[in-house]
């Protein structure tokens, strides 16, 4: 029986931790837990994606991708995979001389940032060209603060400048322009709260990647204990919050009612390939008009 209740966290005896500055058991143990949040979410999401009316799988398809790869991601942290040692700058006398840093962590939010950002750009009817201008943004933003974190000098704050301006151009373009689209669609107070709940989040990545790979003020510990909690916010959290809020949407106003055809209007409430007559084919011998 002693066996049965026995439960030890033995990765870091399995995938040895390297620097100074590395994840403790503890903080194994808690991503550990984020990464039950990531699966459990990603299976209940799922599951839901059978049960939504056709054309209107667009937030279950976006979501499921973002947990599943937020499951991986954080699958390989807890179990002390995808790091490199970084020797860090700026230390004190008594400060670690070298970080464990886990590229793992930008590889989730490369999938997730994008995610968020699609689904609040079709939620709020903005057009397609901004769609792709605030993944792009996304995209910059996490890829910058990557190369900063594996920058061993202090021109990694160069980098952190690039990457903070894309955050601050992303957060202005999905608040005020967002906002504006989604009153012609009649969604602004649900977009509101998406948008700031989102905005809210995203203002404290800058900050936990300063305090952390950045600045070497708070351990590695406690630095992905910051980070999992804005990522379960964020995506677990935010995905079942979209799901609620969904079911109120009117999916042919909102103009995300997926066909055939692509992102289209439907005519008469009913999609295109159902309300038009395919033509007759030609009869031989006698040429199609």
């Amino acid at each position: 029986m002693a066996i049965l209740f026995h439960r030890a966290n033995d990765a870091l005896n399995i995938n040895l931790p390297s620097g100074d500055d590395q994840l403790s058991v503890n903080g194994s143990d808690w991503l550990w837990a984020v990464t039950a949040i990531y699966v459990v979410s990603f299976i209940a999401f799922y599951a839901t994606s059978f049960v939504a009316r056709s054309g209107e799988k667009i937030f279950h398809y976006l979501f499921t991708i973002a947990l599943l790869a937020g499951s991986i991601s954080y699958f390989a942290i807890a179990s002390d995979l995808a790091f490199v040692e970084i020797p860090v700058v700026n230390h004190k006398p008594d400060d670690p001389w070298t970080r464990q840093i886990f590229w793992a962590e930008y590889v989730n939010w490369v999938v997730s940032f994008p995610v968020v950002t699609i689904a609040l750009g079709l939620l709020s009817g903005v057009s397609w060209a901004t769609i792709l201008y605030n993944v792009a943004l996304s995209w910059t933003w996490v890829i910058s603060y990557l190369v900063a974190a594996f920058t061993t000098s202090n021109y990694k704050w160069g980098f952190y400048a690039f990457g903070t301006t894309a955050w601050a151009l992303l957060a202005v373009s999905t608040l005020v322009g967002g906002t504006t689209s989604a009153r012609r669609v009649e969604v602004s107070r649900d977009h509101t709260l998406l948008a700031g709940w989102i905005n809210l989040l995203w203002l404290l990545y800058p900050i936990a990647w300063g305090l952390s790979d950045g600045g070497n003020r708070i351990g590695v510990t406690p630095a992905y204990i910051f980070f999992g909690v804005l990522d379960v916010l964020l995506v677990p959290v935010l995905s079942f919050a979209f799901l609620f809020l969904s079911r109120r949407w009117d999916y042919g106003r909102l103009n995300i009612a997926f066909t055939r055809y692509g992102r289209v209007n439907q005519v008469g409430g009913a999609f295109p390939e159902k309300s038009t007559t395919a033509p007759a084919p030609p009869v031989v011998g006698e040429q199609a008009a």
